[in-house]
C-alpha cells in the first residue's frame, strides 16, 4: 500500500486540499493523519484558509481510508464532526509485516541516532515494537533511521511549518519513505 502521511493541518482547508491533491496525483491508498486537524491552537496564528467545516468536507469522503491519532489540539468535539476516529494517542499499522507506529508526538516521541528525544519531556513509545515511527507535533520535518535501522519520520506541517522549513507531507510505500514540500518536490528520502 501507498500512504500519504500528513500532520498539523491546524484548520487550513487551503493547505489540506493541496495535500489531498498529492494523494490523488501520487496514487496513494491510505492517509495517515498524525493529529491537530481542525483547530489552530492558542499558540498558533489563524492560518490562511482557516475553515474547519471545509476540512470536514475534504476529509470525510476519505474516512474509510484514514488512520488518525489525537494531537494536542484535537478534542472530542472534533471527532463529532469527522467521520473517522481520531482520539487514540497512537495507532499501529501493519503493512506486509512492517509495523508502523503512528502518533502525534506530544505524548510519545522517538529517540534520534544521537540519543536525544525528539520532543523533550515526552515518553518513549510503548513496548509494541515498530519498524517505522511516525510523529508530528514539532512542525519540523525529520526523516532518518535510528540506531536499530528503523525509519523515524515527522512529515512536518501542511500548514504552519517551523524552523524555516516549507509546508510538507510524507509518502511511504514498500520500505521507502520521502518527505515532500507542499508543491510536491522531494525534500528528503530514505
Amino acid at each position: 500500500m501507498k500512504y500519504l502521511i500528513i500532520s498539523d493541518i491546524h484548520g487550513s482547508a487551503t493547505d489540506c486540499a493541496t495535500a489531498l491533491s498529492h494523494y490523488e496525483r501520487m496514487g496513494c491508498d491510505m492517509i495517515v493523519c498524525l493529529g491537530d486537524i481542525l483547530y489552530h491552537g492558542p499558540r498558533n496564528p489563524i492560518p490562511k484558509g482557516y475553515d474547519s467545516n471545509a476540512i470536514c468536507a475534504l476529509l470525510n469522503p476519505y474516512a474509510d481510508r484514514i488512520v488518525s491519532c489525537r494531537g494536542n489540539c484535537d478534542c472530542e468535539v472534533c471527532e463529532m464532526v469527522l467521520d473517522f476516529p481520531l482520539m487514540s494517542d497512537y495507532n499501529m499499522i501493519v503493512d506486509n509485516g512492517v509495523k508502523i507506529f503512528a502518533t502525534h508526538g506530544h505524548i510519545y516521541s522517538p529517540t534520534l541516532p544521537d540519543g536525544s528525544q525528539t520532543v523533550p519531556g515526552s515518553n518513549p513509545p510503548p513496548k509494541t515494537g515498530f519498524d517505522i515511527f511516525l510523529y508530528g507535533h514539532t512542525h519540523i520535518p525529520v526523516l532518518t533511521r535510528d540506531a536499530c535501522g528503523r525509519i523515524i519520520c515527522n512529515p512536518g506541517s501542511t500548514t504552519l511549518p517551523k524552523g524555516g522549513f516549507p509546508k510538507s507531507f510524507a509518502v511511504y510505500e514498500d520500505g521507502k519513505m520521502a518527505v515532500y514540500d507542499l508543491e510536491g518536490n522531494v525534500m528528503m528520502a530514505v
